[in-house]
Formats: C-alpha cells, structure tokens, sequence
C-alpha cells in the first residue's frame, strides 16, 4: 500500500493549501509574496531544529562525540549541514526579494543568531580538522558558496554584516575547490549529494559573481576535461530510486554555464539527441513517488524540481521556437508543477529541504 499521505498537521495543510491555490492561478514557476510566506514558514520551522539529526562526522576520538550544534553553532538544523545551509540560502534570498514578508523580522533574527563571527569560525575550524577534508564534498560546498553569492552585493545593513562573517568560511570552500579538483581525474555522475556537475556549476555562478577569475577558470577547465567528449547520454536509465538530480541534465546545465551558446547548442545535440522529440521519456516525465515518508524515496520530489531548473537554464542556449526549447520548456511546466505540489507534504523527510529547491526553480528562470 503507498503511503505517500500521511497525517498532516495544521501548518502542513495550511501550507499545503496555499501552495497548491497560488499555484492554480499563477504559471507554475513563479513565486508570489503568499509562496514564499509559506516557504518560510517550512524553513524557519527546520533551520534552528537540532533533531532528528544525521551527521556526516568522523570521530577521531572519544572528544569527538559532540551534539550537532556544538559541532555546527551556524548550520545545526533541517536533519543535515547543507540542508540548514540552503535553508539559510533560502531564507536570504526570500527576504531579499520580498523585503515586506510578514516572516522577515523572524528570518533577520534568526539569520542574525547563526550568521555570527563565533559560529561561523568554529565552522571553518570543523572544515580544517584532518577527519573533515572531504566533508560536504562538493553539494555542501556548494551550497555555501551559494549563500554566500546571495549576501554579496546586497544593498542592506545586515545582509553586508553577515556576508563579512560568512567570508572566511566562503573563503576557505572557495579554496578547497582550487586544491581538490585538480585531483579528482573523473566526474562522478551520480543523481545525489557528490554529483561533480552541480558542485561545479554553483562554484561557476559564485566565481562569476565575486569576480574571482581563478576559480571560474578551473571550473570551466574541469568541465570541459570531464564532459565535452560525451555524446549519446543514456538518460533513458534515468531517474534512479533516490535521485534529486538528473545526472545528464546537471551535467548539461553546467556546460550551458561553461560553453558559448552555438557549441553548447553542437555539443548538446550530440550529448541528447532525442531532445526535440521530448525523448527518452523517462527524462521528459515526472518521476513518481510512491512514500513521501521515506527519506530516499521522496528525492523524487526534488527531482521534479531539480530537472525543472535545469530544463529552464539549458533552453536559454535555443532561439524561440527551436524544436528543443519547446520540448523543454514544456517539460519544465510538467516537472514543476509535479514538485511544487509537495513541498509541503506532511514529514520532516522532505519538508526540512524541499522548500529549497523550490524557491531555487520559482527564482531564477
């Protein structure tokens, strides 16, 4: 029996009710003032919820053994550290963009309680024990550059507190990349948290933004050492059991970033030749979740919403009317709409991140 229903709290229906409503009337990529507010809502109940909690932490000894906020006094919440650091993003960029938000003096606050130059060194000081070389390597990673690129710039007295604060620890992953990539000789192309593709890309979009010119070089070196080669991607394999990423529309959204809009267009007709024709299917259709109570098992949803935004960078590279921006911009409706509908879906298995990935596809089309 599928148990993709459970029982629903009030402020889960709620939320539920008003994502689904705002959705009906609105196309269903855009994010009005009523979806964020309820967004918001999801993430504030997450970023500052110590349990359930599962850690990536290698104990080199018995001292070792530490609660999740003394060990991550800025990103403790939302189950995982690059679940709390995008929900941080999120709460950020939500502010940002819908300064009036009835949620916005509790987001400040709450950005202002973790954001702090103590916490956040202790999180660089994490970063810099031996055990942790390779923590969050890279979806965490890029995460934090991400939160980082959404601070930066931002013309608002607290917003340039925190990204002062957040500089060193940004500093420092900006860092890792520079050192780590060089030695990783091939892509890891799978549809969850080490997926290169989508560590590099957010990597790209921070690079581009802080006008750091010798991560933005690497980044476009590896990418074109890893994927340019690749031809007739077998998407039909896709999506796995606990995808949240398309690893060839990652791997294609990157190159978008990356190559000029006439190669990439080449490139991409031989990367997935059967785009035109919305093919393979299993690419162009939702994926179905059948437990949104599994961990695992509701990625899915984040799939929808993950291969959306993708669909929608990609096409930027195709003229209107072009065959493939067709198929792919009708493909990225189907696919979020399908997400946008379960954001809010009752258990903390998806809604302490979810969230994210939403205001992530409404924000940047």
């Amino acid at each position: 029996m599928s148990r993709s229903r459970p029982t629903l709290s009030l402020l889960t229906l709620a939320l539920l009710v008003m994502t689904r409503s705002t959705f009906a009337a609105e196309s269903p990529q855009s994010l009005t003032p009523a979806q964020a507010s309820a967004f918001a809502k999801l993430a504030l109940k997450g970023v500052s919820k110590e349990y359930p909690n599962k850690p990536e932490h290698v104990l080199s000894g018995p001292e070792d053994t530490r609660s999740p906020q003394a060990l991550h006094p800025a990103f403790y919440g939302c189950y995982d550290w690059h679940s709390s650091v995008h929900g941080h993003w999120m709460l950020a960029r939500l502010v940002k963009r819908f300064p009036e938000l009835p949620e916005a003096r509790e987001i400040r606050a709450v950005l202002d309680a973790h954001l702090t130059v103590e916490a956040l060194k202790v999180e660089a000081d994490y970063f810099n024990r031996k055990e942790s070389r390779s923590f969050e390597r890279p979806y965490g990673w890029a995460w934090l550059l991400k939160l980082a690129e959404e601070l930066h710039g931002w013309d608002d007295p607290d917003a340039k507190r925190w990204s002062a604060n957040l500089k060193p620890l940004s500093d420092l992953i900006a860092a890792r990349y520079l050192d780590f990539f060089p030695k990783q000789t091939y892509p890891i192309r799978t549809g969850v948290h080490p997926n290169t593709a989508f560590g590099l890309a957010f990597a790209h979009d921070y690079a581009t933004a802080f006008g750091d010119a010798k991560l933005k070089a690497l980044v476009e070196d590896r990418a074109r050492f890893y994927y340019a080669k690749d031809r007739d991607v077998p998407a039909a394999w896709e999506p796995g059991g606990n995808d949240f990423f398309s690893a060839s529309l990652m791997e294609a959204e990157l190159m978008q970033r990356v190559l000029p809009a006439d190669e990439f267009r080449t490139w991409f007709a031989g990367f997935l030749p059967g785009a035109a024709r919305s093919e393979p299917k299993s690419l162009f259709e939702p994926a179905t979740v059948t437990d949104r109570l599994d961990p695992q098992l509701v990625h899915l949803d984040g799939l929808n919403l993950s291969r959306a935004w993708g669909m929608n960078r990609i096409s930027r590279a195709f003229p209107e009317g072009d065959p493939v921006l067709v198929a792919l911009k009708a493909s990225a409706d189907r696919h979020a709409e399908a997400g946008l509908a379960h954001v809010a879906s009752g258990d903390y298995a998806g809604e302490h991140w979810l969230a994210s990935f939403a205001v992530y596809l409404s924000t940047t089309r």
